[in-house]
C-alpha cells in the first residue's frame, strides 16, 4: 500500500510538472494569422530571432482580409499581420466586434501598383478600358487616387480623401470602366482586364513580373509620405493585449535591423521596411 501511495504521489507530481510546462509554453507562444507573401515569410525569418527572446510563434497563413480579423476578435489567434491601420479602423467601425482591434506597431509598406493585362500603354489608354481595383473601401479609394495621379481619371476632392468611390469620378475622358474585385482575385483576373491596381503582397504572391508594373502609388524612399504613414502594414492585436510583453518583443524584433535588411534584400522595393 505504501508503495502504491508513493507511485501515485510521484505520478501526480509528474503530471503537475507537465501541466506547468505546457502552461508556460502556451503563455510564451503567439499564434499569428498572416498573408502568405510577404507577411508569413517575414515572420518565418523572424522566428529564430524571437526564439532567442523566449517567444515562440505559430504562423497560420490566411488569404483574405476578413478571417484574420474575425479570428483575432474571437481569440483564435494572438495577432495578425496582413493589413494597414486605415483598413483596420474601417473594419472596427463597420463590424460588431467583441474586442477593439488596434495596431501594435508598423512593420512595412506595400505601395499599390498598376499592372498590365490585355493592354500595355497606360499613357495612351484605349476607350472603354477595364481596370480592376480592390473592392474594400480603403484600398479602392487608394486605387482611384493612384489612377487620378497618373492622369487616367480625375476625382473630386472630399473632406476625407479615403472615402472616394467611383461616384466621385468627375472626369473620365477615356470612359474607363472601373471593376472592383476582391483584392486576392485581382492577379488571377489580370488576363481578362486591361489593367489592374494590385496590392503588393498579392502581386508578389502571384509572381507577377516587374515589367508588368506601369505605375506605383508612392515614392517608397520617402518614409514620411502620407501613403507610407497611412498604409504601413501593421501587427494587429486585441486592445486588451497591448501590454503583453511577448507582443512587445514581437514588435521589437520585426522592427529590428536584421528584419529590415531581410525585407530590403528580398522584395525589390515592392515591400519596404518602415524606418
Amino acid at each position: 500500500m505504501k508503495n502504491v501511495v508513493i507511485i501515485l504521489l510521484v505520478t501526480l507530481a509528474t503530471l503537475m510538472l507537465i501541466g506547468c510546462k505546457n502552461k508556460e509554453t502556451d503563455d510564451n507562444t503567439l499564434t499569428i494569422g498572416a498573408s502568405p507573401t510577404p507577411h508569413a515569410e517575414i515572420l518565418n525569418f523572424a522566428k529564430p530571432l524571437l526564439k532567442e527572446q523566449g517567444v515562440n510563434i505559430k504562423i497560420i497563413e490566411m488569404n483574405d482580409y476578413i478571417i484574420p480579423n474575425t479570428s483575432l476578435d474571437h481569440g483564435d489567434i494572438s495577432a495578425n499581420y496582413m493589413q494597414h491601420e486605415s483598413y483596420l479602423n474601417d473594419f472596427n467601425s463597420k463590424n460588431k466586434l467583441k474586442n477593439k482591434l488596434i495596431s501594435a506597431g508598423k512593420i512595412h509598406f506595400e505601395p499599390l501598383g498598376v499592372y498590365t493585362g490585355k493592354s500595355t500603354d497606360l499613357k495612351n489608354i484605349k476607350k472603354d478600358a477595364i481596370i480592376g481595383v480592390p473592392s474594400d473601401p480603403t484600398n479602392c479609394a487608394r486605387a482611384l487616387w493612384l489612377l487620378n495621379n497618373l492622369g487616367v481619371i480625375t476625382l473630386q476632392n472630399k473632406d476625407n480623401w479615403l472615402e472616394v468611390t467611383e461616384l466621385d469620378i468627375k472626369d473620365n475622358p477615356h470612359n474607363i470602366i472601373i471593376k472592383p474585385l476582391e483584392a486576392v482575385q485581382l492577379p488571377a483576373s489580370l488576363p481578362d482586364l486591361d489593367f489592374a491596381v494590385i496590392n503588393g503582397n498579392y502581386a508578389l504572391g502571384a509572381g507577377i513580373p516587374n515589367d508588368k508594373l506601369v505605375g506605383t502609388e508612392a515614392d517608397v524612399s520617402n518614409k514620411d509620405s502620407k501613403e507610407v504613414q497611412l498604409f504601413a502594414n501593421i501587427i494587429a492585436i486585441r486592445e486588451a493585449d497591448k501590454d503583453n510583453p511577448n507582443i512587445k518583443k514581437l514588435i521589437e524584433v520585426l522592427q529590428s535591423q536584421p528584419v529590415k535588411d531581410f525585407i530590403k534584400e528580398n522584395y525589390n522595393n515592392v515591400v519596404v521596411p518602415v524606418e
